[in-house]
């Protein structure tokens, strides 16, 4: 749905100390990244997430990319001009990602999760 936390990134700055602390605290499992964007895609048992080595972020789910994008705009929000994974391996593994402001220059992310049926 529309609005929910889709995805988390945890910014670590080191994604081998943090595959052992946060697999060690919560159980959570880390597989191999997106290929250009190193660390770990992290599997929880609910929101999955990432390690890179930005700051924590959230991303919301949105289900069109391109017109949630205009309605950030649309409102007075800016939209980062940042390449997130936009081939179609990542695209089809982990979806469609963007990172944005709102208004009054907050930091969030949208993200458009994988087609099920690909």
């Amino acid at each position: 749905m529309a609005g929910e936390v889709s995805f988390f990134e945890l910014g670590a700055g080191d994604p081998e100390q943090a595959r052992t602390f946060y697999g060690g605290l919560f159980g959570w499992t880390f597989d191999p990244g997106p290929a250009d964007g190193g660390g770990f895609a992290i599997g929880t048992p609910n929101v999955p997430g990432g390690d890179a080595g930005a700051s924590p972020y959230l991303f919301f789910a949105v289900d069109d990319m391109p017109s949630a994008v205009a309605r950030v705009r649309e409102l007075g929000g800016r939209v980062d001009d940042i390449d997130l994974g936009s081939d179609e391996g990542s695209v089809a593994r982990f979806g469609r990602f963007q990172l944005c402001h709102d208004d009054q220059g907050s930091p969030f992310g949208l993200h458009q999760p994988p087609d099920p049926s690909s």
